[in-house]
């Protein structure tokens, strides 16, 4: 993704402010459905932490760092990986909606990644997104 380059996915949901927080916040809800190995997680501004993700027999060093923070409502964070250029941040925003809420998420790249590498593709990051929360997320909550 180049700097500048935005992925913005909005998703309803038909869950509770609380169940969805509880989602994209707790650690053992968001190992179930997001990262496995996340090893540890608090809605904090300033709580940063550490993390490999193995993708095509390479390793992937996410560094996340909490920046902005409504509880239950919003969370944002820097996103990047150790070891290449590049910086990005998420944000996840929760609104109630109709029977349920919206979520409205970003990737936002805020230093360029490495634009001859496929994986750091602004297409290769939207398909990443679109399974997580089109398909992980609400399948997590359609069970818990």
């Amino acid at each position: 993704m180049k700097n500048g380059e935005s992925i913005e996915i909005e998703v309803d949901l038909p869950v509770s402010m609380d169940a969805a927080w509880q989602a994209i916040t707790d650690l053992e809800r968001m190992r179930q459905w997001y990262f496995p190995m996340l090893p540890d997680f608090k809605a904090e501004v300033g709580f940063s932490v550490e993390f490999n993700v193995e993708c095509e027999g390479r390793n992937f060093f996410h560094q996340w760092e909490v920046f902005d923070l409504e509880a239950g409502r919003r969370i944002v964070y820097s996103w990047r990986y150790g070891g290449v250029p590049g910086d990005s941040k998420v944000s996840w925003e929760l609104a109630e909606s109709g029977e349920g809420l919206r979520l409205t998420f970003a990737h936002t790249a805020t230093e360029s990644f490495d634009t001859d590498d496929p994986l750091f593709s602004r297409e290769s990051c939207q398909a990443g997104w679109e399974y997580f929360l089109n398909g992980q997320l609400p399948a997590f909550l359609d069970k818990n």
